[in-house]
């Protein structure tokens, strides 16, 4: 891949207002005429997660995509998946602007788009039209004003389990008012529990998975285990944006309200991958998110334990060449261990992550 992104095109890029310029880019990757990972492709790189078969284990996570209209453009680009959403039943603006800030100096971005969107009839539309190959994802929420947020979760599995191949449950977006309620355990406990009725009613039944917040407390890291491990949940994505702005130099703009994402993320997000595999056992699938800005820490998140990662704000400061370089590093990292597949690499970094602390 002709890296131009960081020829020139970021300070492009950067010289826009943050959401305009992810607007720009999106209308350009859906084009499909930009170039892909030259490596996407590597046999060794495939993987079999939750009975999906993905190409490699690079995708991208929700946020990046929020109305699935660049799916086929984003995978062209070497993903193995991409995940479409947050996705709510009605549509709603989102926050008032601004809501997304970079911090350079931290290659971190703060957001509080709150669940800006189309909402269900939209991306469903777009989903039917789609006839393409990959593993696409969709991210279901709740809306601000609804009433019963249980049963938008249930209206999303209901409305995308024919339409997608996986389907993401995300509870921990710092940007819906009380959102992060429904990790506690009574809470949780009745959310997957109307999720795994849902599903069994759904005339197709596709993997589910349960997206996390990185700001918990053993406490919660043990509550949330208990409930995974007591439904039929097929994984667990860790982890959404932190609240924390611990060690940022943006002062300015640490201040702003919102969810942090980006570089600072990635030893609390990947500390909280480790303990989760650990907790959870080898067998759940995991998804490692989180501060991935470079193929090294792509390789990190296997070696704390994750079956696939994804990657968002770490191309706003990389730009795609981040994609060919984190498949490059996990085919170098395979070859150096003696391994033939990435699950052969996964875990040997577990201990050692999940020593470090995930919280302060």
């Amino acid at each position: 891949m002709i890296d131009l992104y960081r020829c020139g095109g970021r300070r492009a890029a950067f010289a826009l207002d943050p959401e305009l310029a992810h607007g720009l880019t999106l209308k350009a990757i859906r084009t499909g005429l930009l170039p892909g990972a030259r490596n996407a492709g590597d046999k060794s790189l495939q993987t079999t997660v939750a009975s999906l078969a993905f190409k490699n284990p690079l995708g991208v996570a929700a946020g990046l995509d929020k109305n699935g209209e660049a799916l086929d453009g984003l995978l062209k680009l070497g993903f193995g998946h991409t995940e479409a959403g947050t996705v709510t039943p009605r549509p709603q603006p989102g926050n008032p602007k601004p809501r997304l800030f970079r911090l350079v100096k931290d290659e971190a971005v703060i957001n509080r788009m709150g669940f800006n969107n189309d909402g269900h009839d939209a991306l469903a539309a777009r989903l039917e039209r789609r006839r393409g190959p990959g593993v696409i994802g969709v991210n279901i929420g709740a809306n601000k004003t609804s009433e019963d947020r249980i049963a938008d979760y249930v209206a999303g599995i209901a409305r995308f389990s024919g339409l997608a191949d996986y389907l993401t449950v995300n509870i921990s977006s710092p940007n819906t008012p009380g959102l992060r309620d429904l990790q506690a355990r009574v809470e949780l406990a009745r959310l997957l529990g109307r999720v795994a009725e849902a599903r069994e009613k759904a005339a197709r039944k596709v993997p589910v998975f349960l997206k996390i917040a990185p700001d918990l407390t053993e406490e919660g890291v043990d509550d949330i285990v208990a409930e995974v491990l007591d439904s039929a949940l097929d994984g667990v994505i860790v982890s959404n944006t932190t609240l924390s702005r611990a060690g940022l130099r943006e002062e300015k703009l640490a201040g702003e309200a919102g969810g942090l994402s980006g570089a600072p993320l990635f030893e609390r997000s990947t500390a909280l991958l480790a303990r989760m595999r650990q907790r959870l056992g080898p067998d759940l699938a995991l998804i490692g998110v989180g501060g991935v800005n470079s193929g090294a820490r792509a390789v990190e998140k296997i070696r704390a334990g994750a079956d696939l990662v994804q990657i968002y704000s770490g191309m706003t400061y990389e730009g795609p060449q981040l994609i060919e370089d984190s498949l490059t590093a996990m085919v170098a990292a395979m070859r150096e261990a003696g391994v033939s597949a990435p699950r052969q690499l996964r875990d040997s970094g577990v201990a050692e992550w999940a020593a470090k602390p995930f919280t302060g």
